[in-house]
């Protein structure tokens, strides 16, 4: 069994714009970064807590979704597991991008079907 199968995202659209939520083992706010359009191209603001690194994951995935979304999306990421070696965080980090791209592909098939049907 994957050890960090509880990592999970959810998405709420806040009209045009998503906030999206990444938690994983202890659940907690580390970091938050909004990406938004500005003159034609994506910028990213950031908010990390003090000994937290989530960030270096919440900057890549929100600006990730905003270009594909092109919306302004805020992303709150907190993760939290006891004694991870580098593996077990390359492992997570792989997990949050895996949810990231499975939540832009159907994100791409609403859209789709909203404009077919």
């Amino acid at each position: 069994m994957d050890p960090f199968s509880d990592i999970k995202l959810e998405a709420a659209s806040l009209g045009r714009d998503l906030l999206v939520t990444i938690t994983g083992g202890e659940v907690h706010i580390g970091a938050a970064s909004t990406a938004y359009w500005a003159d034609g191209r994506v910028d990213v603001q950031t908010a990390a807590l003090p000994g937290h690194k989530e960030h270096v994951l919440t900057v890549k995935l929100a600006e990730r979704a905003a270009a594909q979304l092109h919306c302004t999306v805020t992303l709150v990421m907190g993760i939290h597991y006891d004694n991870l070696t580098k593996l077990e965080i390359d492992q997570i980090s792989k997990r949050t991008e895996q949810l990231m791209e499975q939540y832009l592909l159907q994100a791409e098939r609403r859209n789709g079907d909203e404009q077919h049907g």
